[in-house]
């Protein structure tokens, strides 16, 4: 997300006084809700969804996670980034390429991911 939707997003929350309810614990709840509500606009098709539904889900979404983000103090380059390192030793391209199969059974597995 640029600057200019993050501080959009922390303006409409900060304009509502509503940071006081934007605890770690309520923002993953909210998260989880609207994901769900994301994943209901596929309930009973891949092919034929309402794609503007789907924006609208998604958006809410990704608003929740930049507010996780801001009540831990987090960055977010710096967490995908750790995540994508860790995700890279899992499924080294050469053994997960094409196949869905979870990193416990490639045989890539550290104790220290």
């Amino acid at each position: 997300m640029n600057q200019d939707t993050i501080s959009r997003i922390r303006k409409f929350t900060e304009d509502r006084d509503w940071n006081q309810f934007h605890t770690p614990s309520n923002l993953a709840k909210s998260i989880a809700i609207e994901a769900g509500e994301l994943l209901e606009c596929f309930q009973w098709s891949e092919e034929e969804f309402d794609l503007q539904h789907v924006k609208e889900e998604l958006a809410d979404v990704l608003v929740y996670c930049q507010g996780m983000l801001d009540s831990l103090g987090l960055d977010v380059d710096e967490i995908v980034n750790m995540k994508m390192d860790q995700n890279e030793k899992k499924y080294p391209v050469e053994k997960s390429r094409g196949n869905s199969v979870k990193y416990d059974k490639l045989g890539t597995w550290e104790a220290d991911i």
